[in-house]
């Protein structure tokens, strides 16, 4: 199951989630993108995202207003659905309209090789090769991993330090895969001091010992904070 938190407050950028992406609500859009790899649900504080998401054929579900994170939305929205603990949800941001259906695969695909396998990972996500440039951008959050290929660090700072020969960066793409089970258990665990000072809610479950396994992909797509993002997005893939 693929699951779309959709909330519509934004300070950045107000009411985002129903910009206008191609004749199509950005929510709607994101949705659109993702619906030939699974059933896909869109998880709501709004009635009028309710009423848009079903005007367009979507699932849609109300969630709390209060609550602090994407991630504590797709749970409440998880645990209204009749599924089983080892099913494996998706985590697509609102905000992702261009997101490639196969970079979404790929989260998939490692949560399940996870299950197979029997790996103590408690989620899966992906980053890809981003320049120099967009590694000074804090709102590219950058990620460095160990030899199996799992999160060791996600930071809005440039990371690692370039000392010396620093070529190529790895930029995190917001996308999280569970099973039912690990859901509940991230949003049980306690906030983390490094969490509340980066404003990185995965950094969680590395302070509390979890595993978070990473995905090497391709994208050009990028998460859309600004009218600016909305513009620069808007301009780059109506050349495609």
């Amino acid at each position: 199951m693929i699951i779309i938190p959709a909330r519509m407050a934004s300070t950045r950028f107000p009411n985002k989630i129903l910009a206008n992406i191609e004749g199509y609500p950005m929510v709607i859009a994101t949705a659109k993108r993702v619906q030939s790899l699974d059933r896909v649900l869109i998880a709501t504080d709004s009635q009028e995202v309710i009423d848009i998401a079903k005007d367009y054929g979507f699932e849609a579900v109300m969630t709390s207003e209060h609550h602090q994170s994407g991630t504590d939305r797709i749970n409440e929205a998880a645990s209204k659905c009749d599924i089983k603990d080892d099913e494996v949800i998706v985590n697509v941001q609102a905000d992702e309209p261009f997101i490639e259906p196969e970079v979404v695969r790929s989260v998939i695909d490692r949560v399940k090789k996870a299950k197979q396998n029997n790996e103590d990972i408690m989620t899966a996500s992906c980053y890809k090769v981003i320049d120099k440039s967009q590694a000074s951008d804090p709102n590219h959050v950058k990620v460095i991993t160990d030899i199996n290929e799992n999160a060791i660090y996600f930071s809005r700072s440039k990371i690692p330090y370039d000392r010396d020969t620093c070529e190529e960066y790895f930029g995190h793409l917001g996308i999280y895969g569970f099973t039912k089970k690990s859901l509940q258990e991230f949003c049980f665990l306690s906030p983390a001091p490094l969490e509340n000072i980066e404003k990185l809610e995965q950094l969680r479950a590395i302070y509390h010992g979890k595993k978070i396994a990473m995905v090497r992909v391709q994208s050009k797509s990028f998460g859309i904070d600004t009218q600016e993002d909305l513009q620069k997005a808007l301009d780059y893939f109506s050349k495609k």
